[in-house]
């Protein structure tokens, strides 16, 4: 078997997992169950939130930076206590946020969609310096954020347009260039969702409806998959003290009778080591 079990604990939602370096411990989402979970090697914590979150990125030691679905906020570990930094889409109570990561140069890139994934309902935005601008209009379920070791791409995804899409950053992190498909999954089947780029510049793909995460080189040809045992596999994380382990999330959503298998998170090899989490200047 590829995988074991991380944490038992079932999502109805998993996802935007985390990797907080200084304090050596992860952190994920249960959307739709409006949790945030962590794990240290004593114990399972977790914090119930008022609103559906779905990602984060470190500010500090004790701080996170959280996506709800109305805006992004400072979320304190230590209290549980969080408090607005700025609003996102908070006057529209289609769409929530979705996919999200911290940038190379502390920018914060984040995706909405509609609460019912309606069509185009969505967009890509990024938190830079206090204020957010939207990069990527008319998404359905954004997803795939990531960015390349040196900081001069960023990737996204369209799950129900089953691409992925690579854009040219310049030396801020702002796109510098239109954007081009990086791969293209329609003819397999394949829906892209959460993505992470290791070390190598290799991007990691978790297929939802899949149960597995996938492995793209940089120039976009595909390397191998690690199968897991949720079928809706929907973000990986790099973690560990080297940066050599994943843990994957899965979901029970959209599974008439999911089995003790489904939202569930896993932990897989994946033979290469991970980038650093990039911290969020707020």
């Amino acid at each position: 078997m590829s995988y074991v079990t991380f944490d038992a604990r079932v999502c109805q939602l998993g996802e935007g997992p985390l990797w907080h370096p200084d304090r050596q411990q992860y952190f994920w989402f249960d959307i739709t169950g409006r949790r945030l979970l962590s794990r240290t090697q004593d114990e399972a914590l977790e914090w119930d939130l008022p609103e559906m979150a779905s990602a984060a990125g470190w500010i500090d030691r004790d701080t996170l930076m959280i996506a709800t679905e109305t805006g992004l906020r400072r979320f304190d570990i230590g209290s549980g206590g969080h408090e607005p930094i700025v609003a996102l889409e908070a006057e529209n109570d289609v769409t929530r946020s979705n996919d999200g990561r911290a940038d190379p140069m502390g920018g914060f890139w984040i995706g909405t969609m509609g609460k019912s994934a309606e069509s185009r309902a969505g967009a890509i935005y990024r938190f830079h310096k206090g204020s957010v601008e939207r990069l990527v209009p008319e998404v359905t379920i954004p997803n795939s954020i990531c960015f390349s070791p040196d900081g001069r791409s960023g990737y996204y995804a369209d799950t129900r347009r089953q691409r992925i899409w690579v854009l040219p950053l310049d030396s801020e992190g702002w796109p510098e260039g239109p954007a081009e498909v990086f791969v293209d999954l329609r003819e397999k089947g394949l829906n892209p969702d959460g993505s992470v780029v290791d070390s190598e510049g290799g991007l990691w793909s978790a297929q939802w409806g899949a149960a597995r995460v996938a492995r793209y080189l940089p120039d976009g040809r595909f390397d191998r998959a690690i199968e897991v045992g949720g079928r809706h596999a929907s973000c990986p994380c790099f973690g560990g003290a080297g940066l050599d382990e994943m843990i994957v999330t899965t979901a029970c959503q959209g599974i008439e009778a999911p089995d003790t298998a489904q939202g569930i998170t896993y932990a897989v090899d994946p033979g290469v080591t991970g980038q650093a989490e990039h911290r969020v200047i707020a």
